[in-house]
C-alpha cells in the first residue's frame, strides 16, 4: 500500500513539475477557464503515461515548492467531469491527504490520473479548447499534440521507483494510529479498527441526538495506511456503520422552512475493503428533494431576490431582512430544488456579503448549498 503524504513528499523532492508530475495552488473548477485547464492537465497526463499511474499535487506554492494546503474538497463526482468532457478518459481518484504542520480544515489534495493506454482527447468544446484537441506534456507544459500523436512509455520506470519508495511501514502507521488519537478531544471519542490483518481505520467525531435520532458531527475519518482522510463540519449530521469488510458513512443533511426542518439521506460513502490489500471507496447519492407548497416558496424566493437587489445597490438592510440574509443558503437551496432555477445564480451573487459576515456560520451553510447543488448536478 501506498503512503500518500510520503508519495506527494517524493514528488515534490522532483521540485519541477515534468511529465508524470503536475502541482497546482488550487483548483478553480467553478470558473470555465479553471475548469478547461484541469481537463486539460489531466488529457495531458494521461497521454503522456500510458502505462504508469501520473499525479497533480494540490494546495503547493509553485515558485518555493511549499507546502500551504487548501481547504479539504469533498467532490466525489469529478470522474464525471472528466467523462463529459474527454473521450477515452482515464480514470481518477482525488484524496485529501492531512499534513501535521497544517491547520486541521487545511489538506493537500492529490489526484491520482490511471493508466489507461489509449489516446484521450477533448470530445466536445470546452473554453478555448476545441472538440478533438489531444494533449500531451513536454517537460512542465501541457501541449497541443499536432498530426499523428501516438503514446510513449518514458515514465514508467521512474514512477514505480518513486510508489515503491512511499510504501508503509509499522512505525509510519503505528505513529499515525497514535497522531490521530492524540489531537483529538475525548469528547470526540476517536477510535480505531483494523481491516483483513492490513488496513487501520481511525475515526473520531462529537455525539449529538436530535428527535431520539443519533447523529456525529465534526467527523474525521482517517485510512491510516495510506494517509486518506474524509472530513465533515460541525454543519454535517452523519452516522457511521461498519462490518467486517467495509466502513459506511451515511451523510444527512437538514433542510425545511422555518420551525419545519428534516434530516433527509444526503450520500453514503462506503470504504470496502478486500483481502488482497486493495480497497475501494464507493459513493452511492441518496437524496431526494422535498416538495414545498409553490406559493409559500414563490413569496420566500421574491423575499431573497429583494434582499438580494439591496446587496448589490450598497443599500442599507432592515432588522427583519438582516436576519433573513442568515436564511439565504438554505431558503434559496429549497426553492432551487423545487424548480426555481436562477436560485443558484442569485445565491451566488450573496458571496461577497456573506462571507464578510462577522458571524461565519451563514458563510459555511453557503458552501454546503453550493456542494449540495454541484451533487445535484452532477447526478
Amino acid at each position: 500500500m501506498i503512503n500518500k503524504r510520503l508519495l506527494i513528499k517524493n514528488l515534490l523532492s522532483h521540485n519541477d513539475e515534468n511529465s508524470f508530475f503536475d502541482k497546482k495552488q488550487k483548483l478553480s473548477l467553478n470558473t470555465k477557464e479553471g475548469k478547461a485547464k484541469f481537463i486539460k492537465h489531466v488529457c495531458a497526463l494521461s497521454n503522456s503515461n500510458p502505462n504508469n499511474n501520473s499525479y497533480i499535487v494540490i494546495g503547493i506554492e509553485d515558485e518555493e515548492n511549499k507546502i500551504i494546503g487548501v481547504d479539504f474538497y469533498d467532490d466525489s463526482k469529478i470522474q464525471n467531469l472528466i467523462n463529459a468532457y474527454l473521450k477515452n478518459p482515464p480514470k481518477i481518484e482525488y484524496a485529501n491527504v492531512p499534513f501535521p504542520r497544517l491547520p486541521r480544515h487545511k489538506v493537500i489534495g492529490l489526484v491520482t490520473i490511471y493508466p489507461n493506454n489509449s489516446i484521450t482527447s477533448l470530445v466536445k468544446n470546452n473554453w478555448k479548447y476545441k472538440k478533438g484537441m489531444v494533449f500531451f506534456r513536454r517537460g512542465s507544459n501541457s501541449m497541443p499534440g499536432e498530426g499523428n500523436f501516438t503514446l510513449k512509455d518514458v515514465n514508467s520506470t521512474i514512477v514505480e521507483a518513486i510508489e515503491k519508495n512511499a510504501s508503509n511501514n509499522i512505525k509510519l502507521t503505528l505513529d499515525g494510529v497514535f497522531d490521530f488519537i492524540n489531537n483529538h478531544k475525548p469528547e470526540y471519542n476517536p477510535q480505531y479498527k483494523v481491516f483483513y490483518e492490513q488496513f487501520v481505520l481511525c475515526w473520531a467525531g462529537k455525539k449529538k441526538v436530535i428527535r431520539n435520532k443519533e447523529f456525529l458531527t465534526r467527523v474525521d475519518i482517517e485510512l491510516i495506511n495510506e494517509q486518506v482522510r474524509l472530513f465533515y463540519s460541525s454543519l454535517d449530521d452523519v452516522q457511521i456503520s461498519y462490518n467486517e469488510q467495509s466502513f459506511i458513512i451515511t451523510e444527512y443533511i437538514l433542510l425545511g422552512i422555518d420551525k419545519t426542518e428534516k434530516h433527509y439521506p444526503l450520500e453514503k460513502t462506503i470504504i470496502h475493503f478486500k483481502d488482497n490489500g486493495k480497497h475501494d471507496i464507493i459513493t452511492e447519492f441518496l437524496f431526494e428533494a422535498p416538495v414545498y407548497d409553490a406559493t409559500i416558496l414563490k413569496h420566500i424566493y421574491d423575499n431573497n431576490n429583494s434582499i438580494i437587489s439591496k446587496i448589490e445597490q450598497n443599500k442599507a438592510l432592515s432588522v427583519t431582512e438582516h436576519e433573513d440574509v442568515y436564511k439565504l443558503p438554505t431558503s434559496y437551496l429549497i426553492c432551487y430544488l423545487n424548480g426555481f432555477i436562477e436560485a443558484a445564480e442569485q445565491l451566488r451573487k450573496a458571496k461577497i456579503y456573506i462571507k464578510n459576515l462577522e458571524d461565519k456560520t451563514t458563510y459555511i451553510k453557503y458552501k454546503e448549498a453550493m456542494r449540495v447543488l454541484r451533487k445535484v448536478k452532477y447526478n
